[in-house]
């Protein structure tokens, strides 16, 4: 890791989905107001690792630390994290204010200062004035930047996106990322991403870890890392050469 305050930890984690499944064991650190990417073959253990942050998955041992408090066991709703995922889970009869408000009160019963959260959270997607829309009326770029702005209405210091982009297309992922990558320094979160295109990790990610057969297997600087001059064997193999 950079010598930048670690916001995040795994532990040994451990984690097995039952059966004759294999153990997963993961040892990794997280830098405070960085990008991470978390890339690696399908099946490498990504999405598992960060449903284990998230709290969606619960680890047979080991630790999650953010800062100096054990998460491990926390629930989901007390852990600092909000999350991202491929399919943006959008209410379709409810305007996208609403959709956006979930993030702040369930209820959907909002005060002055929740209200300017929300359309200040619209703005920073680049959706301001849509508020009175319906999802079904955007494109699906446009939706995603709904689910986007759910999340960081929230205020939650880690950002966790599951391959979020993917259904995209490249020059609309990239519009994408660009926009992550500017929310980001804008407010200051950490922010760890799966993805399984290892140039948009080289995109926005400062540093990235790489995953194979559910174990970490190399991390460090992404434009080190994810070079084919400089990548570890087992990273050049998957990036094909």
């Amino acid at each position: 890791m950079t010598g930048k305050e670690q916001a995040l930890a795994c532990e040994d984690l451990r984690f097995r989905y039952g059966g004759d499944s294999a153990e997963m064991r993961f040892d990794c650190a997280f830098a405070e107001g960085e990008i991470t990417a978390l890339v690696g073959p399908s099946g490498s253990g990504k999405s598992t690792l960060i449903n284990l942050i998230a709290g969606f998955e619960i680890a047979v041992s080991g630790k999650i630390r953010f800062g100096e408090s054990d998460i491990t066991r926390a629930p989901v709703s007390e852990r600092p994290v909000s999350m991202v995922f491929q399919e943006n889970n959008l209410f379709s009869h409810m305007r996208v204010f609403d959709n956006v408000a979930l993030g702040v009160a369930p209820t959907l019963r909002l005060n002055g200062e929740e209200r300017d959260r929300v359309e200040a959270a619209l703005v920073s997607v680049g959706l301001a004035g849509y508020g009175a829309r319906l999802p079904g009326e955007l494109s699906g770029g446009e939706r995603q930047r709904i689910a986007l702005a759910r999340v960081i209405v929230r205020r939650k210091p880690i950002l966790l996106l599951d391959e979020a982009f993917a259904s995209l297309g490249p020059a609309l992922r990239g519009e994408m990322l660009d926009l992550l990558s500017s929310i980001h320094d804008e407010r200051r979160m950490t922010t760890i991403m799966v993805t399984h295109f290892p140039e948009d990790a080289r995109r926005i990610a400062a540093r990235t870890v790489f995953l194979a057969d559910g174990a970490v297997v190399a991390e460090g600087p992404t434009g080190t890392l994810l070079d084919h001059d400089t990548a570890p064997d087992a990273v050049r193999s998957y990036l094909g050469g």
